[in-house]
């Protein structure tokens, strides 16, 4: 059963802050469809396909259809967002449908079928999205899978005219693409490319773990991207084969969802792909294989199948995985309540696990999780970052948690504190259900069809959950927890920076030891209640309440001095938002605090509050919807919080409570060390974690507080440090709150005076703030070179051209933003679809609206070390020519068009809005902004473009950056910096 408020399995919510409206189409178009072509509507008593043998309740918003060839279809009326309809065409093959030598062909034609098909000319794919509004790589994409390739379309503005044109163009992609040789030989080393960049340590890694899990199985011999052999073996004569073989009819789902009449779109499915031929018999897939036990393994504890990755710039991590034969299931009621008693069993499990991390355990993390995994094995993983070298140590503690929790029930109050959790996951899928994006439950049902089960509504789910709680026992969540970890093999990878730490044998044996059981990780699950706490101080008053003429907003002021922006809305039922901004952000560090910044990121939150420390604040939202995310800006720091009307009050003390009553608990900040200190040499393994870790403090001068902070600046910190550096920090700055959502102004407005109104008057920003450093690279052809540890084909580059920063300048920010995207269109044809030597260059945009400078239009690509010079060239060029020439207005259009759908479908969403006046209290220049928006980013004329690149673009004006390998840094001949290290 695959219930599309959110996954399954996790319980994460994923829901669109979009509003609803009437449909753009249907109004249009539903006098003139012919309702008697469209099978989904046909009035027979049929079960439809989705649900045959599954007695879940189907979900009557979804109306199916199957063709006389065979294809399937599903589509389904929905107005998030607005004007919007999400196409998904689902092909029943992957990676594991490969012949040896095919390897990587099922991604290959992913990629194929954009480039040329039926009705779409060469390379016009793009341009031909771009012109209706949709944006290539986020509108429209595909996805290729061991098991499934998925081609998506995201379509704006949708009339009945392009949505036809769609469907047309689709249905030629899959039926008809152009397989010619030299579209093959022009494809091949773009899907290099992209091999190349997805490669390196990360990659290995995977590759080894899935070769050992999945050892005698399919999915050990078959990557998505294939191997360079069969690629550039690839030719047309092999690619038309694997498409006659595999592209067929009944191998196909399109799914459509969004502001269209279903009948509509079902009659053009069958008009488009009615005709899709049947050519021979069908193929079956190849056997994926099951998870077999080596001979002579224990029965009782059959350990089959262990490796050793070495990869000295990674932490450990020890991966153990318990696994089943895969088979198929029918998707009844009660197969469900057996999987939400699986779900309880292993949040139980998690739980313990991750109190004994937070006591200062053997291991900083650990984790179990059950999945099906690719149709080849339901497997339940556990997997474990250790603190230090005795990786033994870590898998035995984790062991002897998971032996208890097979040993001993758990208690009633354990299973309780689950049950609230799961049951507000569920109520808020049913609360927010209008919320759901056409885009999300496009994509749900392509998961269902993954994993071969159902899907059901929000209030389906939600009452399959409450008629099953009684079955929620202790004696029935043992059970479960015993079969989570009996399988047919457990097999077991060890990824080490040290060579010889261990091989393949010991860690063998370390899982075949008997562990005696642990249940001192059994947490006390009684509820704290808010009703408990002491109070902040004595409401405050009310100083002002002005209506800020932006949309239904106002402006309250506290007599504090506390100042909070509410739009109360009954558009986004259940759906309710909570920012809270304050101090100066990084302004506000010296340069020697670097080490707290990165901490304080890590377990601000953590560190308690008032009587509650990190385990206490766990439990007193239990059953609640409520969060705690924090984050450092440039000019603030920030809290927020996804919550609900029932728990707003409570939402705001939580905040409140963390500057009238901090509390400063030193575990939470020894185990954040512990993170920084394992994750530092990571860094260096890749030209993306070498940006990661020096971008932006290259990007600052040399700003030290924006530097990844060294093993041995971490080590030097210490609990009382932290707090001398983060206390003064809570105490002082302004304080802006954002309520944007569903709740009750009078209810909010008493919740904001019993908690930040009951705050003191805070203390001024002191005058010594340190706005960050920019622009002080001196700008140069010649590139600043940093290095890395990692694959040695691997390199990146970077071409910053400085602009500028604050309010003032906003409208000429948005228009830079057309600037950056008409570049980002020329790099990509130019790297990607005419040299291959790019999968996929970027040009991004920032503007820092809150400091007067530091903003910077860059270009960037990941490439092999030879292909530097030809990118730092290929990007002089473009911007040379957008100086010398202004752009035609065809190419205009394909850039401000979809920037206009973006922002139509964006600002449909209260979200948009609170990011957009975030500061807004202190510069109101913010609310006079947002009625510029669309315009700004959307009314341009190429002379406009052209004087933008003028005074932008210059050569002598950009800075470059290239990252090479150790073993080849003059690639780029340009001169090393400094800011690598290790």
């Amino acid at each position: 059963m695959r219930f599309h408020s959110r996954a399954s399995r996790s319980l994460a919510s994923v829901l669109a802050l979009l509003l609803i409206v009437p449909s753009a189409v249907s109004a249009q178009t539903q006098n003139r469809v012919n309702r008697s072509a469209v099978a989904a509507d046909a009035a027979a008593a049929e079960v439809p396909w989705l649900y045959r043998d599954s007695d879940v309740p189907q979900d009557k918003e979804w109306k199916f259809g199957e063709l006389a060839n065979g294809m399937r279809y599903v589509v389904r009326q929905n107005g998030v967002p607005p004007g919007q309809v999400s196409i998904r065409i689902r092909m029943d093959v992957g990676s594991l449908h490969e012949r040896d030598h095919e390897q990587g062909y099922a991604h290959l034609l992913e990629h194929l079928v954009f480039r040329q098909s039926k009705y779409l000319g060469q390379g016009q794919a793009i341009p031909t999205w771009q012109r209706l509004g949709a944006t290539f790589g986020s509108d429209t994409n595909a996805e290729t899978s061991p098991i499934s390739t998925t081609f998506k379309l995201d379509l704006p503005n949708v009339t009945a005219a392009s949505l036809e044109e769609s469907f047309k163009l689709l249905s030629g992609m899959m039926i008809a693409p152009v397989l010619s040789e030299r579209n093959v030989r022009a494809e091949v080393p773009i899907v290099l490319a992209e091999k190349r960049e997805r490669g390196g340590t990360a990659a290995r890694v995977a590759e080894a773990t899935q070769k050992t899990l999945f050892a005698g199985q399919r999915m050990a011999i078959r990557s998505v991207i294939g191997t360079d052999a069969t690629l550039k073996a690839a030719n047309q004569a092999r690619v038309r084969a694997f498409h006659a073989r595999w592209y067929r009819p009944e191998r196909a789902v399109v799914i459509a969802v969004g502001d269209a009449d279903p009948a509509l779109m079902a009659s053009l499915i069958e008009k488009y792909f009615a005709d899709w031929p049947v050519t021979g018999p069908a193929e079956p897939a190849p056997d994926f294989g099951d998870p077999v036990a080596p001979a002579g393994a224990d029965p009782a504890n059959p350990v089959g199948e262990t490796g050793v990755i070495v990869e000295p710039d990674l932490p450990r991590g020890v991966n153990y995985a318990v696994m089943r034969p895969w088979r198929p299931v029918k998707d009844t009621i009660v197969y469900n309540q057996g999987i939400m008693i699986d779900s309880l069993a292993q949040a139980i499990i998690n739980r313990r696990l991750e109190a004994r991390a937070r006591g200062g355990g053997s291991f900083l993390f650990a984790q179990v999780n059950q999945e099906k995994l690719n149709r080849s094995t339901d497997a339940t993983f556990v997997s474990i970052t250790p603190l230090t070298e005795d990786w033994k140590q870590a898998l035995t503690d984790v062991r002897a948690v998971i032996a208890d929790a097979m040993a001993e029930p758990p208690t009633e109050e354990e299973i309780a504190r689950e049950v609230a959790e799961f049951s507000v996951a569920f109520e808020s899928g049913v609360e927010q259900r209008r919320l759901l994006a056409g885009s999300k439950l496009a994509d749900d049902m392509v998961t269902a069809l993954d994993i071969n089960e159902t899907i059901a509504s929000p209030e389906t789910v939600l009452s399959i959950f409450r008629q099953s709680v009684p079955l929620f026992t202790p004696q029935a969540v043992l059970e479960h927890t015993r079969k989570l970890f009996t399988g047919a093999v457990i097999r077991s990878t060890l990824l080490t920076p040290k060579a010889g730490e261990a091989d393949a044998a010991a860690l063998k044996l370390a899982l075949a030891e008997p562990v005696v059981a642990d249940g001192k990780a059994r947490l006390d699950s009684k509820p704290i209640s808010f009703a408990d706490l002491p109070p902040l101080g004595d409401p405050g008053a009310i100083k002002a309440d002005v209506a800020t003429g932006v949309l239904g907003i106002d402006q309250v002021e506290l007599a504090n001095g506390v100042k909070a922006l509410l739009w109360p809305s009954t558009d986004e039922p259940g759906r309710l938002t909570v920012k809270v901004r304050w101090g100066a952000g990084f302004r506000a560090f010296r340069p020697e605090d670097a080490a707290y910044i990165t901490l304080g990121d890590m377990a601000l939150v953590g560190s308690g509050q008032g009587s509650l420390g990190q385990e206490q604040l766990d439990r007193i939202s239990t059953g609640r919807k409520m969060g705690f995310d924090f984050e450092i800006k440039d000019s603030a720091f920030q809290f927020s919080a996804d919550t609900r009307p029932a728990d707003l009050a409570d939402q705001l003390y939580l905040f409140a409570a963390r500057f009238a009553q901090p509390r400063w608990d030193a575990a939470p900040v020894l185990r954040a060390k512990a993170a920084a200190r394992l994750q530092y040499e990571s860094y260096a393994a890749s030209p993306q974690g070498v940006w990661q870790r020096d971008g932006r403090s290259l990007q600052r001068g040399g700003d030290a507080r924006f530097r990844v902070p060294t093993p041995a600046e971490v080590e030097a910190a210490t609990p009382e440090g932290f707090r001398q550096v983060w206390q003064p920090l809570l105490e002082q700055g302004p304080i802006e709150i954002q309520l944007f959502g569903d709740f009750d102004r009078n209810e909010a407005l008493a919740a904001l005076q019993k908690t930040f109104g009951a705050l003191p008057k805070r203390a001024p920003l002191p005058s010594t703030l340190q706005p960050p450093r920019f622009a002080e690279l001196p700008a140069s052809t010649t590139p600043v070179v940093l290095t890395h540890r990692g694959d040695p084909t691997q390199a990146a580059a970077f071409v910053t051209w400085p602009t500028g920063g604050g309010m003032a300048g906003i409208t000429e920010s948005r228009k830079l933003e057309i600037l950056a995207n008409l570049f980002q269109n020329r790099l990509m044809l130019a790297m990607r679809e005419k040299l291959g030597a790019a999968y996929a260059p970027q040009v991004s945009n920032s503007w820092p609206e809150d400091l007067e400078n530091g903003g910077g239009l860059m270009a960037l690509a990941q490439l092999q070390p030879a292909a530097v010079p030809m990118f730092l060239q290929t990007a002089d060029e473009i911007a040379a020519n957008l100086i010398a020439r202004p752009p035609s207005a065809d190419e205009l259009e394909r850039v401000t068009e979809p920037l206009r759908q973006q922002i139509t479908r964006a600002s449909t969403s209260s979200a948009f809005f609170m990011y957009q006046l975030e500061g807004a209290t202190e510069d109101p220049r913010k609310l006079g902004a947002i009625r510029s928006i669309l315009p700004d980013y959307t009314r341009t004329t190429p002379a406009e473009m052209q004087a933008l690149a003028r005074k932008y673009l210059v050569r002598g004006k950009s800075w470059r950056v290239a990252i090479l390998p150790e073993s080849a840094p003059a690639t780029a001949g340009g001169r090393s910096s400094g800011a690598e290290g290790r």
